[in-house]
């Protein structure tokens, strides 16, 4: 490997943009290229980081620039592919989530990574995030069983609606953001999921035919805790109650207390995916006369950062996982494991069936 890190850079949209501007921060890092089918998002990419190489195609992107490293961030119908061809063509690979579009595909690219020998990191940003890493570290202090309460609605319109319209192609809002929360959910109970439920809704005729815009995911685990996510995309959605982070266990509760939606610009603002403003940790414990014992812990997290300094964080720890040669193997089992969750609350959504995760 050179003594600087060549990426190749697939997808110039939101993420693939925030993690182009995280590479070209680092002194050890090159962008070799930026690979885009819209010209108007790679060459105003480009301009902004001083000239970088662009391409139209992702094939001829890799043969022409045979990087050490691939970061994916384009939709999740070819994340499974790009990676495979990046992993076989010797490069490590950042991809963002959902791995895969199945349980078999996302297999298959970790497979690759382990004969190749390559890093592997998928995009689950909130592992670097300092408030998340706090409510997980508390909500593991509750005991068992734990009880996770989780939203993440999204009220968009004109660009936004549009591109919540291009992801729904594909996958249903549960399934593409809903990694991220179960993958929480796992790192807080450390257990083993046993059942999947759901519940959803079309509200939408702009779909495609048999997609739903809305869901509600319910897992069951094995130590008894239990958990639900919900998720809805587009102009129908309330933004009442769009923000829902809470767990609750034998010994008190922890709830992150969010922005109002007017301060971080709504639910469709990707800041707002994020932001928690505080913490606060209340427990259980009782005295003798029924007082509780402790008054409710407030824990400040105003100095969290913000969407562009948590994909700096994330795509450094990329590096620094192939520079330091960093066992991912628990990372990608972990990546598997909760798009298994979310594959199988879609099924279980559109089969009207409990899903059993027991092998």
């Amino acid at each position: 490997m050179s003594a600087k890190l060549r990426i190749l850079v697939v997808g110039c949209g939101t993420m693939g943009a925030s993690h182009a501007r995280a590479y070209a921060r680092m002194h050890d890092v090159e962008i070799v290229g930026l690979v885009s089918r819209s010209p108007d998002t790679r060459d105003a990419l480009s301009n902004e980081l001083g000239g970088r190489p662009t391409f139209d195609e992702f094939g001829a992107a890799l043969d022409a620039t045979r990087p050490d490293a691939v970061s994916i961030n384009t939709h999740t119908a070819t994340h499974a592919e790009y990676a495979i061809r990046s992993l076989d063509a010797g490069a490590h690979v950042f991809v963002e989530k959902p791995m895969a579009l199945s349980v078999a595909q996302a297999k298959q690219v970790v497979a690759t990574a382990q004969r190749q020998a390559r890093k592997l990191v998928v995009g689950y940003i909130l592992r670097h995030h300092p408030s998340w890493i706090t409510f997980i570290e508390h909500a593991r202090a509750l005991g068992k069983p734990l009880v996770m309460r989780m939203s993440l609605n999204q009220q968009s319109t004109g660009a936004e609606w549009a591109a919540h319209k291009r992801l729904m192609e594909t996958q249903s809002p549960i399934v593409d953001c809903g990694v991220h929360y179960v993958d929480v959910m796992c790192q807080m109970t450390g257990a083993k999921p046993i059942r999947v439920g759901a519940i959803g809704a079309r509200l939408s005729d702009e779909l495609v035919e048999g997609m739903y815009n809305y869901g509600h995911l319910h897992v069951t685990f094995d130590d008894g805790s239990c958990g639900w996510y919900e998720a809805g995309w587009g102009p129908m959605m309330s933004q009442e109650a769009f923000f829902v982070k809470d767990v609750v266990g034998p010994r008190g509760c922890v709830s992150m207390v969010a922005k109002t939606d007017v301060a971080v610009g709504g639910s469709s603002d990707i800041n707002s995916h994020t932001v928690t403003n505080a913490l606060r940790v209340h427990r259980s414990a009782c005295t003798s006369s029924g007082e509780y014992a402790h008054a409710d812990e407030v824990i400040d997290t105003v100095d969290e950062p913000d969407h562009q300094a948590l994909c700096d964080r994330e795509q450094a720890y990329f590096i620094r996982a192939v520079r330091e040669d960093h066992d991912l193997a628990q990372h990608m089992a972990d990546a598997i494991n909760s798009l298994r969750i979310v594959l199988a609350a879609d099924e279980a959504y559109r089969t009207g069936q409990v899903v059993s995760l027991n092998d």
